[in-house]
């Protein structure tokens, strides 16, 4: 009768088979860890719940297929989420006038009720000077080297 007993008590283990959850976990650690780097797996009876986050679709379903491919998985819960693109950086824009309006501006600081704007690389002069100013200003400006100076100024 003890015979039959340990032998019906090993069948009994022997049918509940397959890997304990922590072999499952010790494969799917491998598994998981090695391919997608930023998803985790747990085991629970079987159970493999798979969480973190994958840069796109691809890795969450490849993620879940490994997890189904070992033996003795009985089911995959995947709480993978997406992880939302990263934004573009948003850097000013900065065009070719800029440098010549910046240059064009420390050069007019000198010249009281003069104003200068760039536009498609053509220098606009406006304001007041005084006629013993202008000729300097002028091969200022044109040293600059925009295509085109607009003289608007008014001599005093």
């Amino acid at each position: 009768m003890r015979l039959l007993f340990t032998g019906l008590l090993f069948l009994i283990l022997s049918c509940k088979g397959g890997p304990s959850d922590e072999q499952l976990q010790k494969q799917l650690s491998e598994t998981i860890g090695a391919s997608y780097p930023g998803v985790t797996a747990s085991v629970a009876k079987g159970v493999v719940t798979l969480n973190g986050t994958c840069p796109d679709e691809t890795c969450k379903t490849g993620s879940e297929a490994s997890a189904k491919s070992i033996e003795g998985v009985k089911s995959v819960v995947n709480n993978v989420a997406i992880s939302a693109p990263a934004s573009p950086v948003s850097t000013p824009e900065v065009t070719a006038d800029d440098p010549l309006q910046s240059s064009l501006t420390s050069l007019l600081s000198a010249y009281k009720g003069v104003e200068g704007k760039v536009e498609d690389g053509v220098v606009t002069l406006t304001g007041e000077i005084k006629r013993s100013q202008l000729t300097t200003l002028m091969q200022s400006v044109n040293e600059l080297k925009p295509k085109k100076v607009v003289n608007k100024l008014v001599i005093k």
